[in-house]
């Protein structure tokens, strides 16, 4: 299936002279959403997840339905304040401000291998971010999945050496 066509470019998002690469298509279309869930979960396989970790927002759709297609548990990454429970903390830089990201202490047990998860990846600060709380955690991030790699921004540099899978590259 060409996942491709499901892919809307929305002009000056976030801000003037950004495309933005809205994946909501493949949400709304069940056999894109099930291609890309199978595709995601091909290409996770060698990495040998114990866990699956989702990034707040897009990262939770894609990771949890990832997480359900290879019989794992899920863990999530969110903004501050938003888990109810004691929380470890990263702030990070982003190409227009920074953020920061939090994730329940009891998240990870030492030396479970994680799979992070996203939508997107542009600059990979916010995926080099989540592998920061999960290596504070003494997890192994076992790997990335994206669907959709903005290659010229070269956020796999910042994930380098740990393995990077995406669905579709522009």
């Amino acid at each position: 299936m060409d996942l491709d066509k499901f892919i809307r470019d929305i002009p000056d998002f976030p801000k003037p002279g950004i495309i933005f690469k809205d994946i909501t298509p493949i949400l709304r279309d069940p056999g894109a959403f099930r291609h890309s869930i199978a595709v995601l979960a091909e290409q996770a396989q060698p990495t040998k997840p114990d866990l699956i970790l989702g990034i707040e927002s897009r990262g939770f759709l894609f990771g949890g339905a990832l997480a359900l297609q290879m019989n794992l548990g899920l863990i999530v990454a969110r903004k501050p304040g938003k888990l109810p429970y004691e929380t470890d903390q990263v702030s990070y830089d982003l190409e227009y401000g920074s953020n920061t990201l939090e994730m329940h202490t009891d998240a990870i047990e030492p030396g479970q291998r994680i799979l992070i998860v996203d939508d997107l990846l542009a600059t990979g600060g916010t995926a080099a971010a989540t592998a920061k709380l999960v290596r504070k955690q003494q997890g192994i991030v076992a790997g990335f999945a994206f669907v959709v790699e903005l290659a010229f921004l070269e956020g796999r540099k910042q994930l380098d050496p740990d393995p990077v899978s995406t669905i579709l590259t522009y």
